[in-house]
């Protein structure tokens, strides 16, 4: 996603023949098409009804129940974004195992019942980091993503050429469930670049998406699509008149579809938590569907972005990165739970196409955990690694890393006292001097600047955090993270740094001793048993109330990042993540010292302030 006011991020199709019951895939060669302007499957009339949602956002266990609740909300089919980040984080090196297969969360909708619409990128937008493209593709400083550059497209094309290895066998025609695949996405609301769209899609071809119906999806005032693609449209609650007037100006012959309707919206950090009214998603739902129109919900179930995986947006010239919390005011919410609008959404299908889905199934119950310790910790200046001498600042990507922090060492040669200035700061700096905190910088606030003032032989420490890549516009392009310029001190440059990369992928193997920490940022470990009562395996929230800013693992598994500001004061702990005795919590924490004591809590907390979608 991105902006409300101009853009938008997935796109999920369910194919719902007009007028008739729901319907197990067809397996013969003839699919999806675009006939005498409207969809036709088997030469059939076609309504289409979607939900988006991701693998990637779903722990692997629970991808079969989550399908069962699409089909029982009346879809029968799922769009999925493919996170090329996800799948190739070390350039050649590709990985379709355990939560990455994706190929088999595409067989588990089929044996639901369900079709499946296929968004590879290379570009996904998705609030994702980076927008789904790798963070290496960065290490050259001046490489044009999304473009025919060679740099860019080389890489992108064996992407996707080892995508189609996994997922072109899927596609109707060939015994699967696949029946259309996006080109790029939303391309639109960055650039005009025809030939561009042009490799992309004979890329699609060359890996075997061959067979199976081509589309853009837009929502900017222009479409990023070439001239014989089916156009697509995408906006949030209470503009389908409009948009789909603007859609008619595009496509005067048709078909028309809501691609990504924003059934609801993301959150960014130190903003609100948005929702919008079930009711008034209702009713518009049956607006659409009145006018035979085909929609999409996005999301249909929003999940979480675990990990470091959380985009950014950059909107009236402010970075703003995304929660790690991707509930998104879903019908299903973050842990799989139907809510209110799903039940509205549920009947208005019900009542359009006569048809009569599964019954909902039902949820199990979650649970509270009381009294996790943290009881054994490492101060992380105990716990850094071998540096790299350089004489001037390099950014993580030109050291390799993609995620975490990185930090820049210097000996001050001489006495000073005035404003220290750092030029590209991306995104989070905290400084020190002989390792005491002395201020923070904040690349949301727009802060770059703070007085000093330094001894000859002082260590001058200055620790970035990487808050998330941005993941929508042309700002992508320059989205590097560490310090992009230089520091000056009263003008003059500083040189000749130890810098040390904190990719804080090897957490389990530090040194942790039972003594408090005194000295952040701390590293803080726990074990616990759940439950004190009850099944072992329930869903539940950790409560992050008592923290400050930083990140959270529970038994190797990365649940994601914590922020005071909020709106997100909880992270979702999937139950199939869980043991009965044994769980191991660890939390990095870059502001609170001493021995914390967490809780967890039965129910999500996402944010006390909300908002209406316009």
């Amino acid at each position: 996603m991105k902006v409300l006011k101009s853009i938008s991020i997935g796109i999920g199709l369910s194919v719902l023949l007009s007028g008739h019951a729901l319907a197990a895939p067809a397996t013969a060669a003839s699919g999806l098409a675009v006939e005498q302007g409207q969809f036709v499957f088997n030469g059939k009339p076609f309504r289409i009804i979607a939900g988006d949602m991701h693998y990637s956002r779903i722990p692997r266990e629970y991808w079969r129940a989550r399908l069962k609740m699409a089909k029982a909300m009346g879809l029968n089919t799922i769009t999925t974004y493919v996170f090329w980040n996800a799948h190739e984080a070390v350039p050649g090196h590709y990985d379709f195992s355990g939560q990455n297969d994706v190929a088999e969360f595409i067989r588990e909708a089929q044996q639901e019942g369900l079709y499946v619409i296929l968004r590879p990128g290379p570009y996904v937008c998705s609030e994702w980091e980076f927008g789904g493209m790798p963070a290496w593709l960065l290490k050259d400083g001046d490489i044009p993503v999304r473009s025919t550059d060679p740099r860019f497209m080389q890489p992108a094309q064996r992407w996707l050429h080892r995508l189609g290895q996994e997922l072109a066998p899927l596609q109707l025609a060939r015994g699967g469930n696949i029946i259309a695949v996006q080109v790029e996405n939303e391309y639109g609301s960055f650039g005009h670049d025809n030939a561009y769209l042009e490799q992309i899609r004979q890329s699609l071809i060359d890996s075997g998406f061959n067979t199976s119906l081509f589309y853009t999806s837009d929502s900017a005032e222009q479409p990023g699509s070439l001239p014989d693609l089916l156009k697509v449209i995408n906006f949030g609650v209470g503009h389908a008149r409009e948009k789909f007037a603007q859609l008619h100006t595009w496509q005067a012959t048709g078909s028309y579809m809501a691609g990504e309707y924003w059934v609801g919206w993301f959150d960014h950090w130190g903003g609100p938590h948005h929702v919008s009214d079930p009711k008034l998603v209702a009713s518009e739902l049956a607006w659409m569907l009145q006018q035979g129109y085909s929609v999409n919900f996005y999301m249909f179930h929003g999940g979480t972005s675990f990990g470091w995986m959380n985009g950014a947006n950059w909107d009236d010239d402010s970075y703003q990165p995304d929660v790690s919390s991707y509930d998104y005011d879903s019908p299903l919410d973050e842990s799989g739970r139907p809510t209110p609008k799903y039940d509205a959404l549920r009947k208005v299908i019900i009542q359009a196409t006569g048809a009569t889905p599964p019954p909902v199934p039902a949820t199990p119950p979650t649970q509270a955990i009381k009294g996790i310790k943290l009881d054994e910790s490492v101060s992380l200046w105990d716990a850094l690694p071998t540096p790299t001498s350089s004489h001037a600042l390099e950014t993580m990507e030109a050291l390799g890393q993609a995620y975490g922090d990185i930090l820049y060492r210097k000996r001050v040669t001489a006495d000073f006292a005035g404003q220290l200035h750092i030029d590209g700061l991306h995104d989070y700096a905290q400084i020190y001097v002989n390792g005491k905190r002395i201020g923070t910088l904040d690349r949301r606030l727009k802060q770059d600047h703070l007085p000093v003032k330094l001894a000859k032989g002082d260590t001058l420490d200055l620790l970035v955090q990487n808050d998330g890549r941005i993941n929508f516009g042309e700002k992508m392009r320059t989205e590097r993270k560490g310090i992009l310029g230089g520091v000056t001190l009263h003008g003059q440059p500083l040189l000749d740094w130890q810098i040390y990369s904190l990719p804080f992928n090897d957490s389990e193997a530090l040194h942790y001793t039972n003594a408090a920490c005194q000295h952040a940022p701390c590293f803080y470990r726990g074990n616990f048993d759940a439950p004190v009562s009850g099944d072992a395996s329930a869903d539940t929230f950790l409560d992050t109330k008592g923290l400050g800013k930083g990140f959270v693992w529970l038994n190797g598994h990365p649940l994601g990042r914590t922020w005071s500001i909020g709106p997100q004061q909880t992270l979702y702990v999937p139950g199939v993540w869980l043991k009965p005795h044994g769980n191991q919590l660890i939390v990095l924490d870059l502001l609170v010292e001493g021995q914390p004591m967490l809780n967890t809590l039965n129910h999500p907390v996402l944010g006390t302030t909300t908002v209406t979608v316009p």
